[in-house]
């Protein structure tokens, strides 16, 4: 059994900017602020840790769990519209070779796809809707689980084993992802790393992250199937 987590943006996405900017309208809607989270690095990042700094950003204070649930539930309200808005303008695309990978992928019973990403669920399924991967994703580790993404992608390998028809160890675990994060995550959480530089990282600071594998994008699905280990 293999189990592959995937990150969502950049990896199996590009939104067109749909979360920053349902994130930047919600903190507008809430505190009356503008652009409060342009200038943050959020990529990589879990919700929790991005929800709270444009929290801080935009009122001064400490955030604190419930002012960054009422900021995440101002966020989802947006959100559908941006990744509408998204497709409208042709800026939300799915990765070369991606579907047919996703494809294959799903089809093997030595497989559990799943998700490990830093956005909240409700938020990680709207912006998967408009690609028709929501199907092939029943479980995952979100940014509601925990701060730290290295927690959240053992979340995910945790809801695996409930799932599992037979055992699996770290070492039959995949993060994919595009930025160093996942693969720094990755390897903390004691699990193999695939970069792939469809997203938002520079291929020098990919291949400096140092993942047990590095790809351009999804089309070459024999080496893919050959790093899981499933040829």
């Amino acid at each position: 059994m293999k189990v592959l987590l995937f990150d969502i943006d950049g990896t199996l996405i590009r939104g067109g900017g749909a979360g920053r900017k349902a994130l930047n309208r919600a903190a507008f809607d809430l505190y009356g602020v503008k652009n409060a989270c342009s200038e943050l690095s959020l990529a990589g990042r879990t919700d929790l840790y991005n929800f709270g700094q444009t929290y801080r950003f935009a009122t001064g204070k400490k955030p604190t769990p419930a002012a960054v649930e009422k900021l995440h539930q101002a966020y989802l309200k947006f959100l559908p519209y941006y990744v509408k808005s998204a497709i409208r303008s042709r800026t939300y695309h799915i990765p070369p070779g991606l579907k047919v990978l996703l494809k294959h992928l799903s089809r093997d019973k030595r497989v559990l796809l799943g998700l490990g990403t830093g956005n909240m669920e409700k938020g990680a399924r709207i912006k998967l809707e408009p690609s028709g991967f929501n199907a092939y994703f029943l479980f995952g580790g979100y940014g509601s689980d925990a701060f730290h993404r290295h927690q959240l992608l053992k979340k995910g390998v945790a809801r695996a084993r409930q799932l599992a028809r037979t055992s699996f160890t770290a070492k039959d675990v995949f993060i994919i992802g595009d930025t160093p994060f996942d693969v720094s995550a990755g390897k903390k959480a004691g699990y193999k790393t695939v970069a792939v530089a469809t997203g938002y990282a520079d291929w020098k600071e990919l291949v400096a992250s140092k993942p047990d594998h590095l790809a351009r994008d999804f089309r070459n699905i024999k080496t893919w199937l050959n790093w899981f280990e499933l040829n």
